[in-house]
């Protein structure tokens, strides 16, 4: 359904920019490889927002998708939870193009922080994935080429 698509890709933009603004465009720190990754986490978003204590505030609550932004002690992060693989993929394939890293599980992600995310890959297992690294998100000069725009002068 045509529809359906257009809610997922309006909630992986979503969720992209508030990525953005959570990370400031993230980092890639992450040297940190814990051979010590539990089984991959199942649930509701309540139930994988329980295991990694936060608190979440829900801001899409459709049937395809359930997206929140949480807190605790190990960061901000976006947690997200879709009723299909195939929509899940789609989110996924949508909001890598915006940057930052990725800890999939089975029809959930948790989107943040380099750092963020491998603390929860500790406590949700799953497997990493990063997204697209530019920087056009950010103000400052730099020495990365952004694709915001030319300027004269």
């Amino acid at each position: 359904m045509r529809m359906t698509r257009e809610k997922l890709a309006t909630g992986a933009a979503g969720a992209a920019v508030a990525l953005l603004a959570l990370t400031g465009c993230g980092g890639s720190g992450a040297a940190d490889h814990d051979d010590k990754v539990p089984a991959t986490a199942t649930g509701s978003l309540e139930d994988l927002a329980s295991e990694v204590k936060c608190e979440p505030d829900i801001q899409t609550d459709a049937d395809e998708i359930r997206q929140a932004v949480c807190k605790n002690t190990d960061g901000k992060f976006i947690l997200a939870t879709f009723a299909t693989d195939r929509g899940q993929r789609e989110w996924l394939n949508s909001a890598k193009d915006y940057g930052g890293a990725y800890l999939v599980g089975a029809k959930w992600v948790a989107v943040g922080e380099m750092k963020t995310v491998m603390a929860l890959r500790g406590q949700l297992g799953g497997t990493m994935e990063e997204g697209a690294s530019h920087h056009s998100a950010s103000g400052g000069g730099g020495t990365e080429a952004t694709h915001s725009g030319t300027h004269s002068g």
